[in-house]
Formats: C-alpha cells, sequence, structure tokens
C-alpha cells in the first residue's frame, strides 16, 4: 500500500476514534485497516494508536502525526484539484447546517451569492442549534457556534461571538441602565428556556440568579419580546446582529460580559463530495470571516 493511503487509512482511524468506523468510512475490511496502521507503525517504528477495551487513542507521536497527515492530504487534494479544474464547476446538493437566527442574520446573502456564482449547484440550509452529526444525518457542512466535541470532521475557524445583554432604547429610558449585574433582579428580564439557564445569567464573574418575567422557547421570541419594549434580554451578539446596527437594541452591561464564543464551519471530507464542499468554503469562508457578526 502507498504512503500516501497509509496516510488516508491512518487519518480516518484518528479521527473516528475507531477501527470499525474507519473500516465503514472507508469501505474497507477491519482487517485491512488494522494491517495498514499495523505496518505504518512498523514502518515509523513509532507506536502511534493506543488500543484499549473502549477503542483506540492517539499517542503523542500519532497526534502529532495525525496532523501533518491532514495538512498534506489536504495539500494534495487542493494540488489534484488545480490539474483537473475539478471544482471549476461543481454541480449537486449540499446541505448546510447552522443555527436559525444564524442563518437570517448572517447566512442568506451570501448563499444567494453562492448559487449565482455555482450555478449548477442546489443548497438546503437546516436548523441545527448543536453539533449534528455529519455522516449520520447526511450533512456536508454545519456552522457551529462553540467548541466542537472530539469529531471525524474538519473544521475552519470563522471568528467570535459574544453573549450580551440587550434592550430597546425605550425600555432602558424608562427603567434606566443597569450598572452591574447585580441590578438586574430589579429589571424586567426575559430569558430562554431552550439554553438550559433560564434561571440565571452567566456574566465573567460568575452567574446571576434570576426570576424572568418572560420565558420564551426561542431566542428569535426573546429578541422579539425585547425590541416590543418589554424587559432585558440575554442573547449571542450574532443572534440580533441587525437590530443591534440599527439600534433596535442596545447593549449593557458590556464590562461585564462572558468570554466570546469561537464560530466555526464544520465540514466532512469525502472524495465524492469535495468538489461540492471545497466550492462553499472557497467562496463562504472569507466572507463569513470579514461579516462584522464574527468580529467580537
Amino acid at each position: 500500500m502507498s504512503h500516501h493511503r497509509e496516510m488516508q487509512v491512518f487519518l480516518a482511524v484518528a479521527q473516528a476514534g475507531s477501527l470499525a468506523a474507519a473500516a465503514r468510512a472507508l469501505q474497507l475490511s477491519q482487517a485491512t485497516v488494522m494491517r495498514t496502521v499495523a505496518a505504518l507503525e512498523s514502518r515509523l517504528d513509532s507506536t502511534l494508536l493506543l488500543r484499549g477495551p473502549r477503542g483506540v487513542s492517539l499517542s503523542p507521536a500519532g497526534a502529532a502525526f495525525a496532523d501533518s497527515c491532514q495538512r498534506i492530504l489536504q495539500r494534495v487534494e487542493e494540488a489534484e484539484r488545480s490539474v483537473t479544474g475539478l471544482h471549476a464547476s461543481p454541480a449537486g446538493q449540499l446541505t448546510l447546517a447552522l443555527p436559525l437566527l444564524m442563518t437570517h442574520q448572517v447566512l442568506m446573502p451570501i448563499a444567494v451569492d453562492y448559487l449565482a456564482a455555482f450555478a449548477e449547484m442546489s443548497l438546503t440550509t437546516l436548523a441545527h442549534e448543536e453539533p449534528p452529526r455529519l455522516l449520520e444525518e447526511d450533512i456536508d457542512l454545519a456552522v457551529v457556534v462553540g467548541h466542537l466535541p472530539s469529531s471525524s470532521g474538519f473544521a475552519v475557524p470563522l471568528g467570535q461571538v459574544r453573549p450580551l445583554v440587550c434592550a430597546a432604547p425605550a425600555y432602558l429610558a424608562r427603567r434606566g441602565r443597569p450598572v452591574s449585574p447585580d441590578d438586574l433582579p430589579a429589571h424586567r428580564t426575559i430569558a430562554t428556556s431552550s439554553t438550559g439557564h433560564a434561571g440565571e445569567w452567566r456574566f465573567a464573574e460568575g452567574p446571576i440568579k434570576l426570576a424572568p418575567r418572560l420565558i420564551c422557547s426561542t431566542p428569535q421570541a426573546a429578541i422579539r419580546a425585547a425590541l416590543a419594549g418589554f424587559g432585558l434580554t440575554r442573547c449571542l451578539s450574532y443572534e440580533a446582529h441587525q437590530e443591534l446596527q440599527t439600534g433596535q437594541l442596545l447593549t449593557v452591561l458590556e464590562d461585564f460580559a462572558a468570554a466570546p464564543v469561537p464560530v466555526q464551519l464544520y465540514y466532512r471530507e469525502g472524495r465524492r463530495a469535495a468538489a461540492r464542499v471545497r466550492s462553499f468554503l472557497d467562496f463562504a469562508v472569507p466572507r463569513l470571516r470579514a461579516h462584522p457578526a464574527f468580529q467580537a
């Protein structure tokens, strides 16, 4: 087996954390995958995988080698595409998962421009608040807010968003601006139950317990209530990006905000999907990185 193929097999195992899962992804037998990794370890005279009752994990040398393999294989793929023109005119269906409000606040103008540039492509967006299982749910790419769990995918950093507290100017004129998080219990607050923290808001110095006057099931409903002047709500900056840009909502307690949260474009790499996925990555990533919603 060629060195190139050995690296592909090892990287699949490293990303899947399982010989069996890697074998399924590569459409090889598990015995072939095991022999390939063993031959690679013998050739390199180094232990790359640590075998245990719960599967396999990377040794320190294996983790470093996996990073190198990923970089090398990506460069090889880019070189092949530059010669073959593989994604000069990609065609087919692309499925992108991302939080619902990000579709409205950030993505849609970029998506429309992408489809105008690639006439043979179709795009389906799915509302997905949590990191999806790309392979199991047949999703090509996902915009994920927060740190990714260990997975078999690749992640491209897009920027950061920040947690913030905001309200309509009319509410602040009527009730005043809170000076510190300790002032919040004296205000009308609007919480979101889908975050799992309706009864407390987290700040850099710790959480503040609250008794919200209104609890909404979604961030968009809470933002609508804040726009109506009902009270203060807490959200991520991208969720109310346009309302903040136009002054319909104003932020408060900026000096007490919790740490920014990373935003990443998460994707799975496959030979059949590479052209479709790469066309979107090449087109959308620079535009997403430049978007003010991701400049926390």
